[in-house]
This record gives C-alpha cells, structure tokens and sequence, in this order.
C-alpha cells in the first residue's frame, strides 16, 4: 500500500508534503508532485499538511481520481527507484494523464 497524489495538485505542487516526508519519496514533476509506491513507508506525515488535499491513502483514492494510482506507479517507470527525490531535483516529464490536462487552477 501506498499514498497517491491525485489531481488538485497539478500545476500547485506546494510541496509541504515534500518537507514533512520522512523518507524523501515525493518527487517533483513538471506539473505535480508524484509518490514512489516503493519507497513510501505508509506514514501519513504528508496527507494532512496538503493544502489542497490531494494526497490520499492509495484505498482511499476518490472514484473520479482513481487513474492517479497508475499515474503515481507509472511515472517510475523509467526512473526506476533513485532512493530519494531530493537528489533527483525537478525530473522534466509528467505521466501522459497530467501532460495532456488543461492548465488547472484559477
């Protein structure tokens, strides 16, 4: 099991969440923040400091973001599991789900 960042973070990435993750599984994307499945240690520290709550517990994902779980998984793909975000820095890509949305926000 894992944590999943769905769409309300596309195009914000606040990135408190990165600040409060323990294990520095949050990477940075074009436009949204992803969570390797891998390296997540189900603690929960980043769920409640989301300010646009997009971070949910991977069964908890609401029906009409239910594709993020594959977003989050997939964007590892080619990555593979580096052990650590911070040393990655911003990684020029998004899964094709979030490169073909809209701008999002205001």
């Amino acid at each position: 099991m894992t944590y999943v960042i769905a769409q309300p973070c596309v195009d914000v990435k606040d990135k408190a969440c990165i600040d409060e993750c323990p294990v520095d599984c949050i990477y940075e994307g074009q436009r949204s923040l992803y969570i390797h499945p891998d390296e997540c240690v189900d603690c929960g520290a980043c769920e409640p400091v989301c300010p646009v709550e997009a971070i949910y517990f991977e069964d908890d994902v609401p029906s009409q973001w239910s594709e993020y779980y594959r977003a989050n998984v997939d964007f590892f793909d080619d990555i593979g599991s580096p052990g650590g975000a911070a040393k990655m820095g911003l990684i020029e890509k998004d899964h094709p789900l979030i490169a073909a949305l809209p701008p999002q926000g205001e």
